[in-house]
């Protein structure tokens, strides 16, 4: 049985590495090298923490406060675009506590499974990314994140997830040499993180070594069908006799997806980020600075990187140097003794993450085709749910049981 997989982010290269280990054969097609896209300048963070989804009460407030400001975390670019339109209006929709109450068990879940794969990869010789169950910290400044902070510390203990509120000595005392300005933190003992780039080419290789036909910086452009099924994957290089679709084309998905006849709701959501190397800024934890939505990871003994922003943009606009002044402005108002530059934009990572109209990732056999799968819209999550999304996609594909209910990741939801 052949498989052909559009996008060779971590969703895509997961999809085929399992579906791979069950006998399938796998070719990945993506429109780029496959050398940098949003897979590979994240966080790192593998987070069950992180099950509040990103239409949540109060981010369109924030947002229209943040609108003007160019340096803010949350920026959405004015622009006549339909799509963007649909997404909004879905978005506004689902931004309520109802809808946070309801993603909380399902973003936990797939969180939780996927974190126990990557642990089998890391445990591996055939693996070396850097996994480390160190844990998170979350930062907060004033006494209103400080009350959120501590109702998510009991959401998260409901959800059976080891996490605990500090107040500011106990917070302070976890990063020794440094002064914190900080009213306290919450101490995720759940989350773990790795070295995304490290963890991409790592499942490059091993895809490779395992016979997985890569086929990078190819067009998809079209298909051929027999009745309900998708018979050939058509590019602007060549053609693959297919017996299974694999959407998971990450920020790219929703022109993918009217290719195939498929209404994606998805924007791209841009994020930079900065990778110091041998540099004298050093961290014991990954680390969240809640007001500046900014997040740090020391990486390994050499690197620490610097990320955050979430800019609904075009993919055709360039990359703004406010955004890492912001980015940067952030980190100094939680830790005054670093002074960070602004380093020159070509020393500055930027990429599209797929945000669906929910914050729920698309995980689904699609009702058009009898042969198609569509996984995508992970939001900041990719990297955090990719193992656990590759698994799920190989269970739809084999017609298995799948390793927890998928009804809230359903493409038709909305």
């Amino acid at each position: 049985m052949k498989c052909t997989i559009i996008g060779g982010g971590i969703i895509g290269l997961s999809s085929a590495y399992f579906l791979r280990q069950a006998g399938w054969e796998v070719t990945v097609i993506d429109r780029t090298d496959i050398q940098n896209n949003c897979s590979y300048g994240n966080a790192g963070y593998v987070c069950p923490s992180h099950f509040i989804p990103l239409a949540a009460p109060g981010i369109i407030t924030q947002g229209l406060q943040w609108l003007l400001n160019s340096r803010s975390p949350f920026y959405i670019q004015p622009r006549f675009d339909w799509g963007l339109a649909d997404w909004g209006v879905k978005f506004m929709r689902k931004a309520n506590a109802e809808h946070v109450a309801d993603s909380a068990i399902p973003l936990r879940n797939i969180a939780l499974l996927s974190q126990k794969l990557y642990e089998e990869w890391a445990a591996s010789p055939r693996f070396q990314f850097g996994y480390d169950h160190r844990g998170l910290i979350e930062y907060v400044q004033t006494e209103s994140s400080a009350d959120h902070a501590r109702h998510t510390v009991e959401k998260a203990l409901e959800l059976g997830l080891q996490a605990e509120y500090l107040e500011y000595d106990a917070a302070q005392a976890l990063e020794p040499e440094l002064e914190l300005l900080i009213k306290g933190a919450i101490r995720f003992g759940c989350d773990a993180h790795l070295y995304p780039n490290q963890l991409m080419h790592n499942l490059l290789s091993v895809l490779q070594e395992d016979g997985v036909n890569i086929r990078s910086e190819e067009n998809f452009i079209g298909i051929e069908r027999q009745g309900r099924r998708i018979s050939e994957v058509i590019t602007d290089r060549d053609s693959y006799h297919t017996d299974l679709l694999v959407v998971a084309s990450g920020s790219w998905s929703r022109e993918v997806g009217k290719i195939v006849g498929l209404s994606i709701p998805l924007v791209g959501g841009r994020g930079y980020s900065i990778t110091l190397e041998d540099s004298p800024y050093r961290l014991n934890y990954p680390s969240i600075l809640h007001e500046g939505k900014v997040a740090i990871t020391p990486l390994d003994d050499r690197h620490i990187r610097f990320g955050g922003t979430m800019e609904i943009t075009g993919t055709n606009v360039p990359p703004k140097r406010t955004r890492i002044e912001g980015l940067l402005n952030s980190v100094k108002r939680f830790i005054p003794e670093w002074d960070i530059p602004v380093p020159s934009m070509e020393k500055v990572w930027y990429g599209y993450r797929p945000c669906s109209a929910d914050g729920l990732p698309y995980i689904d056999r699609v009702s058009k085709w009898d042969n198609c799968i569509v996984a995508t819209g992970h939001s900041m999550l990719g990297i955090s749910l990719g193992a656990g999304t590759g698994k799920l996609v190989e269970e739809l594909a084999d017609e298995k049981p799948t390793s927890m209910p998928l009804d809230p990741f359903k493409l038709n939801r909305f």
